[in-house]
Parts: structure tokens; sequence; C-alpha cells
């Protein structure tokens, strides 16, 4: 994926004044450190990672920043400088999806500047190679492994893991102030949110708090410029009631099912009434016409290996993993059939080797099985069912740049 247009080519409009000497700014900081004497935060730089061949080719950093009421929330980043001008190019904080997925996931498979050999692939260490379509070319990077439970993230307390929508959004905000306090040199780059699938409700949040701190001269103060979204979640009526005329549109379905599901449901496939039997009837009928269709990528093989509920449309990619990488982590070599899902198992292979958390900077013992994306986050509450408000009120008040892709 090529990085947006926007950050080639367009000009940004005129940042928010900060300081424009560098004694002012590294004095603020320090003032900063002072207001956050308690924060917890390690870096580690990586010059070399295992499977990639010489030094990496860009400036890699790891690490850790503490969040949440007594610091107990370790929330893990990797940080990638632009290619091209880090001083003056964007910003990007990036939280990958889920909820639960870990940042390293688009840095590998999306957006990042590596990605894996999958050609080469034996079954042992994954090679690692370049991505020539990094977004990290005209950008910096911050991958972030949000919520707490995603990636190498942790809590020191078994409450800390109790996490919803609000609170994880509220959680990065903190993660964004203590990481700009403790990189000075970024807090005058034009700042942009991201995120793609579930980050569709996180990042409409956290842009909102940023607004709030802006409006309330919070420091440091942030340079929010825009926002930008791949196929997110919005809305969850809206979007799972979307799914029957999707499938229709894309000839997925016959017209007259169509037709007939329109007419029995009345336009209504989400808050079904049991005893609607011609509905209920019709939705099941789709759902046969639909079980050997990978719907998340219509035009991809269908590949995830039969589950115990091989009745059911599984929409969640998470579920549809699970059971694909169970099967797939005792191969030496993935199946001749090119699937998606099948490629994920080299980074549950490359992420759970001691010597690759090692050349992370992983604090040893704080995650035992790291996963791609968490099956489900215990005690996460989706506590926020619509963001169609949240970019309503973007669009009419803030000026901000928004960009929504699919």
């Amino acid at each position: 994926m090529a990085p947006p247009a926007e950050f080639e080519k367009r000009q940004c409009p005129k940042i928010l004044a900060i300081s424009s000497t560098y004694t002012s700014r590294m004095c603020l900081c320090v003032l900063l450190l002072l207001a956050f004497s308690g924060m917890a935060i390690s870096q580690t730089i990586v010059e070399t990672l295992p499977g990639f061949t010489g030094n990496l080719p860009f400036k890699l950093e790891t690490g850790y920043i503490s969040v949440g009421e007594t610091d107990e929330v370790q929330l893990f980043y990797y940080f990638i400088e632009s290619e091209r001008s880090p001083a003056l190019d964007p910003l990007v904080l990036w939280n990958t999806g889920g909820p639960g997925c870990s940042g390293f996931s688009a840095l590998a498979y999306e957006i990042g500047p590596i990605t894996f050999d999958v050609d080469a692939f034996n079954g042992s260490l994954p090679s690692l190679i370049a991505n020539p379509y990094s977004w990290t070319r005209v950008a910096n990077i911050i991958f972030i492994d949000s919520p707490v439970g995603a990636g190498f993230s942790y809590a020191t307390t078994s409450s800390a893991y109790v996490m919803s929508d609000t609170i994880a959004a509220e959680q990065l905000y903190t993660f964004l102030r203590k990481w700009l306090i403790a990189h000075p040199s970024f807090m005058g780059n034009p700042l942009y949110i991201g995120g793609d699938s579930y980050s569709g409700i996180i990042v409409p949040l956290l842009v909102k708090n940023i607004l709030q701190g802006l409006d309330g001269k919070s420091e440091p103060t942030m340079q929010l410029q825009g926002y930008l979204l791949g196929n997110p979640v919005t809305d969850s009526y809206i979007d799972d009631n979307s799914r029957i005329p999707f499938v229709h549109r894309v000839s997925l379905i016959s017209d007259e099912l169509y037709e007939e599901a329109k007419l029995y449901c009345h336009g209504d496939y989400v808050n079904v009434d049991v005893n609607n039997t011609l509905c209920v009837t019709t939705l099941d009928t789709i759902k046969m016409c639909l079980l050997q269709i990978n719907l998340n990528q219509i035009l991809e093989p269908q590949c995830a290996f039969a589950s115990k509920k091989s009745t059911e449309i599984e929409w969640d990619l998470r579920v549809q993993e699970a059971d694909t990488i169970d099967s797939l982590l005792s191969l030496s070599k993935l199946p001749a059939l090119r699937c998606r899902g099948f490629t994920y198992v080299l980074s549950y292979k490359y992420m759970n080797d001691p010597s690759v958390q090692s050349a992370l900077g992983v604090r040893e013992g704080t995650v035992t099985d790291w996963k791609r994306c968490q099956k489900s986050v215990s005690n996460y509450t989706e506590n926020i069912s619509s963001t169609v408000i949240y970019h309503k009120n973007f669009s009419e008040t803030t000026g901000l740049r928004a960009l929504i892709y699919r």
C-alpha cells in the first residue's frame, strides 16, 4: 500500500505555534518532565533484527510508556523515523484494529518498511525483506500495541486489564503526551492519528481527546492536522445491517433472495424477531449461500479451517485466524494455496522467538504468548456504538483533514 498522496504532495496548513527556538522548547520539556516526574519510559534503539540481512535501513526505536491511574499499564510501541525528512515530515500515531491487534501487524503486513519473505519460509525463523511501498518513506510512524493485552503491552495489576473504548482512547492520549515529552524534536511536526478496522471507534475518540486538550491549553501542544481510517468500524447497527445489501451488490446472493429479505425483514437484518419465521428462514438461506465465501476479502479464497460452528458465518477475522494459526504452526511449509491468513503464521513464529524479543527490548516474562490479534480481549467493554457524530463534528467545526478509505 503506497503512502497517501496527502503526505507526499499536499502542504500542511499553518501549524499551531509552540516554540520557535530550540532553547525554549527544551525548557518546556524540562518543565513537563518535572510534571510527569513519576512516569516510566524505556527506549531501545534497534539497529539489527534477526532474519534481516545487515543493518536496518531505517531508524527503529521500541519501548514502553506507562499509563493508567498509577502507571500500571505498560504500552509497547515501535517508532520508525521518516526515511525522507524526520524533522519536517508528519508524525503518525497508528492504532491497529481488533480490539487487541498488535501494531506490529500494520508494520509488517500493511504500511511499515519491512515485511516477511513468504516465498522463502521453510518452517524456521522467517526472513524479513524491505517493503518499497512503506509509508515511512514520507512519515514518522508510531505503531502501538493497544489496548493493554495487545502485542507486548501488559499491566502489573489484574484490574488494569479492565478496559473499554473510552479508557483505551484516554490511555492513548496519555501515551501520546508522554511520548512527545520524551521526544521533543517531534513536538513541532504535523500530527495525524490513524488506524483501521476497529480503530474506527478508537481514533475519533482519541482525536476528540486531543482537541479537548488543545482547548484546555494542555501541554505539550500537539500539532494535530487530521486523521485517517482504513475500512473503519463506524456504527454497530449500520455496519451490521449493511452486510445484506453489500453481499447483494457484489452478486453473492440473487436479486430474488435479496428482495425477499427486504420484504420479510422490513430492511432490518439485525434486530430480528425470532417469531418472524419468513425473515429468519430467508436470513438462514443467505448464510448457507455465503459459507464458502471469504466475506472480508471476497476475491480471495476462503482458507480458514473448518471450525465447530461450521454453519455460522464469521465476520470477525480474529476468530478465523485463531482457528487457522493453531493448525499451521506445526507445519514446516505453508500450504500451496496462497491465503492471507496463512501468511500471518510467520508473525507468530517470528515474534515469539526469544532472539527477536531480545532485539526488540521486550521485557522478559511479561508476555509469554505473543499474538498478532487476540481472539478476544479479556474484560473489554465496547461502550461506544457509533462515531458518526464525531466525524460530523470534526468536519463542521475543526477544519481537520480526514481520509477514510477501504
